[in-house]
């Protein structure tokens, strides 16, 4: 176990002004969370603290590869698969992120018997995401009318809740913070862009609103 997980569990991920208060969301699911670390843990998995939440991972072959998240959301917690697209799901338990999202796939939880109820489920998922990672198995993006810059596509498939934020927005809005990002023709300006309207688009707000 990770010791900067334990943190996260007694104060949240930091990244707003409850952090480490007992308004912050993750107090709410603390059981919920902590067993599924300890599920996650049991598939072998290793953990760390990567955006502020939970992040497991596989190491194979010298390298290493995210897996999934687990996450305190205000209504939910969730257990999020990085390529959950790739999961067979024949139970059909994951949800998308958003409308538009295409490798992502969740859990949602809302009490800890569910947990306690799907948990060889969860396992079996787990170690099948694991086994893609070993595969070395890729989602297959389509394409879109206006593409996603590299930097904002990296933000978007590690931070789960701004993807769940952006792909939650309305297509005219999606389009005007692509067309945002997209225009500077440095990396580093990209990045600057990106940063500073992430706390917009998880406030659920357009570039121009």
């Amino acid at each position: 176990m990770n010791s900067t997980v334990d943190q996260y569990l007694m104060e949240g991920c930091g990244r707003c002004a409850l952090g480490g208060t007992p308004a912050c969301k993750v107090h709410r699911w603390t059981r919920e969370l902590s067993l599924l670390r300890t599920i996650v843990l049991q598939c072998g998995l290793t953990e760390e603290i990567k955006w502020g939440v939970p992040c497991y991972t596989v190491h194979f072959e010298n390298k290493t590869q995210n897996v999934l998240i687990i996450a305190a959301f205000k209504d939910y917690c969730t257990l999020s698969f990085f390529k959950g697209a790739l999961l067979k799901d024949a139970l059909h338990l994951l949800h998308l992120p958003g409308e538009n999202t295409q490798s992502a796939r969740l859990f949602k939880f809302t009490h800890l018997d569910e947990i306690v109820e799907l948990e060889a489920t969860i396992k079996a998922y787990v170690l099948e995401a694991i086994d893609n990672e070993k595969k070395g198995e890729k989602v297959v993006f389509e394409k879109q009318r206006e593409p996603i810059p590299e930097e904002f596509r990296e933000v978007l498939d590690t931070m789960p809740d701004v993807k769940h934020a952006f792909f939650s927005l309305t297509p005219g809005r999606q389009r005007g913070y692509i067309l945002h990002f997209s225009a500077p023709k440095q990396a580093k300006t990209r990045i600057a862009r990106i940063e500073k309207l992430i706390p917009k688009i998880i406030a659920g707000k357009g570039f121009h609103d």
